[in-house]
């Protein structure tokens, strides 16, 4: 049973910054791609960045140059470093990963909360 587990959320001022961690577990192999999505209150999920096993990224146009996605594929972990955090950046933060094996397997964490606000 593959899970994945989302760490360092909370509550920071406009322009500080914050890391999420998110490790996997239960898998037994590496997947494809891993990274983050968000959602805020009444908004879809959104993408905020993603790192393939070779490390390419991919990111949110919202979010490009202020974060950065990296994985450590040894320990199936997923980071996202956040930097000058803006309110509109409040959302729950979800993890996800995907494994490409003749068929696409995702899989998602509960969510990590962020807050931005004074």
């Amino acid at each position: 049973q593959v899970q994945l587990v989302e760490s360092g959320g909370g509550l920071v001022q406009p322009g500080g910054s914050l890391r999420l961690s998110c490790a996997a577990s239960g898998s037994g192999f590496s997947f494809d791609t891993m990274g983050w999505f968000r959602q805020a209150p009444g908004k879809k999920r959104e993408l905020v960045g993603t790192v393939t096993r070779g490390g390419s990224t991919n990111y949110g146009d919202s979010v490009k140059g202020r974060f950065t996605v990296s994985r450590d594929n040894d320990k199936n972990t997923v980071y996202l470093q956040l930097n000058s955090l803006k309110p509109e950046d409040t959302a729950v933060y979800y993890c996800n990963a995907e494994r490409l094996d003749g068929a696409r397997y995702l899989y998602w964490g509960k969510g990590t909360q962020v807050t931005v606000s004074s």
